[in-house]
């Protein structure tokens, strides 16, 4: 890992972002997709732009998300250093602590670079006792 430092490795986790909004969910038992074609990050190592497809699908309890604050909580990425599987890990972390749903699966399918893809998942599921 020659040139990668802990600091690399913890950009962009703790950043100050945009607060996705909630409203009261109507409905029990359905799903959601989002789906976010044209997303941007920056490398924290070199500094250059990373692209990809973000994919977020969760199945709401009490809350959904608000489209509009989640598309400036995702706008504000284009300029943050982070790795790609700190943006995959760290928007379910902020999705679950917005709305709190059943079941949520994040997944960044990421353009190639330097001969190859990468396509990152995490996913949460509320345990039964919560």
């Amino acid at each position: 890992m020659t040139g990668y430092t802990e600091e690399h490795a913890r950009s962009g986790i703790d950043a100050p972002l945009p607060e996705i909004e909630c409203w009261p969910n109507q409905y029990p038992g359905y799903e959601i997709t989002i789906s976010v074609p044209e997303f941007t990050s920056i490398c924290p190592k070199t500094g250059l732009p990373d692209f990809g497809v973000l994919t977020v699908k969760y199945a709401p309890d009490a809350r959904c998300m608000e489209l509009k604050s989640l598309k400036g909580y995702f706008l504000a990425y284009r300029d943050l250093g982070i790795f790609y599987e700190n943006v995959v890990n760290r928007v379910l972390a902020d999705l679950v602590r917005a709305c709190g749903p059943i079941r949520a699966e994040v997944v960044g399918e990421f353009n190639a670079r330097g001969g190859m893809r990468a396509v990152v998942r995490a996913a949460y599921e509320r345990p039964d006792d919560a």
